[in-house]
């Protein structure tokens, strides 16, 4: 059994005021400890959801089955360091630059992919309306795609 403090701070950090405000009356109960977990975990499945389905990524080919031998000057290793996300603790912007075809949004995609999956908050867009979002609201204003704001890092 988990110490009642510990589960106490679960339960502010889910902002349960309700349960907080009888705490004395219920932090020993044995129902407790998996209702908080209960809620942490819908909460955990919501949030992905709710970013996978912001971020716009759409179906995409998994990297695993990516024909790497086809774009001749494709930088594997430059594409592995994109994939561990490193950039994203520089606050780094990645640009994919090729030409049409080399599977630029696949890596793109995949990318996002996995950025959602680490709790990254991601919007997957092209190019064509990422600059007429820039032209619409100007250089120093957030950027405006589909009804949203973005800032920060894209891929």
């Amino acid at each position: 059994m988990i110490p009642s403090e510990a589960l106490r701070k679960r339960a502010e950090a889910l902002h349960l005021h309700g349960l907080l405000a009888h705490w004395s009356e219920l932090a020993e109960c044995a129902w407790v400890e998996p209702l908080l977990t209960w809620e942490e975990t819908e909460r955990a499945r919501r949030s992905l959801e709710r970013r996978l389905a912001e971020a716009h990524i759409g179906r995409f080919k998994p990297l695993a089955d990516f024909d790497w031998d086809w774009p001749e000057q494709c930088d594997r290793t430059a594409i592995s360091e994109l994939m561990s996300l490193e950039f994203l603790k520089s606050a780094s912007n990645a640009i994919l630059v090729g030409a049409s075809g080399l599977g630029k949004s696949t890596i793109a995609r995949n990318i996002a992919h996995r950025a959602v999956l680490s709790g990254h908050t991601v919007l997957f867009t092209r190019v064509r309306h990422f600059s007429r979002a820039i032209r619409i609201d100007g250089a120093s204003a957030p950027i405006k795609t589909r009804g949203w704001r973005a800032a920060g890092n894209f891929v």
